[in-house]
């Protein structure tokens, strides 16, 4: 059974930084693009970012040069590194993985993990 499980949000005041990691099991994923997205309350699913097996990466705007996102194949685990935090990047992270590569629409992920909250304080 393939399982995402995502770790290391929390609280922190704007500007800061935090780490999260999105460790996959089940099956590798060594071959497979993985992304981020988000969710705030009453909004939709928003893409963050993807990486590929090759590790090119690709960012929202929104996101652009404040995140970066990594992989460790070996572990199986995706990283996203954000810096200079706003407020408005206060959400629910989702790591998943994605049916085909190259893609920015949830619709096209097939795996999912359960979220990790990010709030920014201002």
């Amino acid at each position: 059974q393939v399982q995402l499980v995502e770790s290391g949000g929390g609280l922190v005041q704007a500007g800061g930084s935090l780490r999260l990691s999105c460790v996959a099991s089940g099956r590798t994923f060594n071959r497979n693009t993985m992304g981020w997205f988000r969710q705030a309350p009453g909004k939709d699913r928003e893409f963050v970012g993807y990486i590929a097996w090759t590790g090119t990466t690709v960012y929202a705007d929104a996101v652009q040069d404040r995140f970066t996102i990594s992989r460790d194949n070996p572990k199986n685990t995706m990283y996203l590194q954000m810096d200079n935090l706003k407020p408005e990047d206060t959400a629910a992270y989702y790591c998943a993985v994605p049916r085909y590569a190259g893609t920015n629409r949830a619709r096209d992920y097939d795996y999912w993990g359960q979220g990790t909250q990010v709030t920014v304080s201002a």
